[in-house]
């Protein structure tokens, strides 16, 4: 394994950029550990890969074996798990999050057949962030927070991860763009390194307030809106680092999660240690 990612490393500096993306350089890297070790994944933009015929996610519905048929979902674009102390829900940004959708209803149902005695803890992932102070993505899924925040806040969802920003950020315990002691933490961990660099730009940085025509989803809806209330209200994007977004910072890195019955310990390394 250890000389396949080597080549595959040394194959990088001798080819253009365009060929580095080729599958089965990602499958030199990937396969090794995803024959190995067991991976719970969930779709991003990079799956879709449009086909005839309208075909979607061809690659990422063949290659990736997840649970959802055993969580009662009816597709591998979402799903949950228990792991340890932790309920974890896996949601499809890039399938129906519509609120009369199937998606939406089997997550209320899963929610509702919980029992935190066993699963104390309940963490929720899915690829792009609805918190996000980066010019980039920014405000692009908020048709599915609109959809499905509130759900999630009734259900006591401890914290949130998502990718998507090239970036590291964590947020306060937020609801509805307030701070919120029942709120979930979010933290966006799409930092582990990529072909397309690093987000620096801030939505509040002078200049980088992305236009309500930016950052349109591959797939969904657009809802982008001007804040009614909080320092930004009136306005699409701040003037300054938001009060629910506690730490932020354009560098490369990963993180661990940490369970036990009292405390969640989040380890992302080179940037923040904290316990919730």
């Amino acid at each position: 394994m250890i000389n396949r990612i080597l080549s595959a490393q040394n194959l990088q500096g001798k080819l253009p950029p365009e060929l580095v993306k080729l599958p089965y350089l990602q499958e030199m890297f990937m396969e090794p550990l995803t024959s190995k070790i067991l991976m719970m994944v969930i779709e991003g933009n990079h799956e879709i890969e449009p086909q005839v015929n309208g075909i979607t996610f061809k690659s990422y519905l063949t290659r990736f074996a997840v649970p959802a048929e055993e969580s009662g979902s009816k597709s591998n674009l979402y799903y949950s798990f228990d792991a340890g102390g932790i309920h974890f829900i896996m949601l499809g940004a890039y399938a129906d999050y519509n609120s009369t959708g199937a998606q939406f209803a089997w997550l209320k149902q899963d929610l509702q057949s919980l029992d935190r005695s066993v699963t104390p803890w309940l963490v929720a992932s899915w690829h792009p962030p609805w918190y996000n102070s980066y010019a980039s993505h920014y405000q692009e899924f908020e048709c599915m927070r609109l959809e499905m925040e509130a759900l999630l806040y009734q259900y006591g969802v401890d914290i949130v991860f998502n990718g998507h920003v090239h970036a590291y950020e964590r947020m306060n315990r937020v609801y509805n763009y307030t701070s919120d002691k029942y709120g979930p933490v979010y933290i966006i961990v799409g930092d582990g390194g990529n072909i397309e660099k690093v987000d620096v730009d801030h939505d509040d940085d002078p200049g980088k307030c992305p236009s309500p025509g930016d950052n349109i989803p591959e797939i969904g809806l657009v809802c982008h809106l001007n804040f009614s209330s909080s320092p930004a209200k009136g306005n699409f994007c701040w003037s300054k680092q938001p009060e629910w977004s506690t730490f932020r910072e354009s560098s490369f890195g990963h993180g661990i999660l940490e369970v036990n019955s009292l405390i969640l310990d989040i380890v992302q390394f080179s940037f923040s240690f904290f316990k919730i």
